[in-house]
């Protein structure tokens, strides 16, 4: 249950953001989540989108550096200790995060977590057996 996630490389100037965003939201495509770090020259723009192949395509064409990225979505309790919850399940079964960034539900008291891990079906089935929720891109797009 991994999702597709989009990196964008951007340069570090005015309006380059504004126009992803803008493409996007020009082709109906929705986004869930995203994260942007920066440095001095460029950043990082990765999204959770409805229709990842068609923004993957859509960014291509209008010559953006972009790549898709299997990541996961884990339900994480909103309330104090529920991240450490699920970094104690990484930690204690060898589990590497190599970044992640969040959002809150609008439809729960829970908050989801977007994880890049190094080995997301070990994650995955780490977290099954730990009984946590583990969320498909079909719940995502319906948040």
């Amino acid at each position: 249950m991994t999702l597709k996630q989009i990196s964008v490389f951007l340069e570090n100037k005015k309006g380059r953001l504004a126009e992803v965003t803008g493409l996007i939201a020009a082709e109906k495509i929705n986004i869930r989540a995203l994260s942007l770090a920066d440095t001095t020259d460029f950043g990082v723009l990765r999204l959770i989108v409805n229709d990842p192949d068609k923004c993957f395509d859509v960014l291509k064409k209008n010559n953006f550096v972009a790549q898709q990225t299997d990541v996961i979505a884990v339900e994480v309790s909103d309330e104090p200790g529920g991240l450490q919850k699920i970094l104690d399940v990484f930690n204690d079964n060898d589990v590497n995060i190599e970044y992640m960034y969040a959002f809150v539900e609008k439809k729960s008291d829970n908050a989801i977590v977007i994880f890049r891990i190094d080995q997301p079906d070990r994650a995955i089935e780490v977290l099954e057996k730990n009984k946590i929720t583990v969320l498909s891109s079909e719940i995502i797009n319906k948040l």
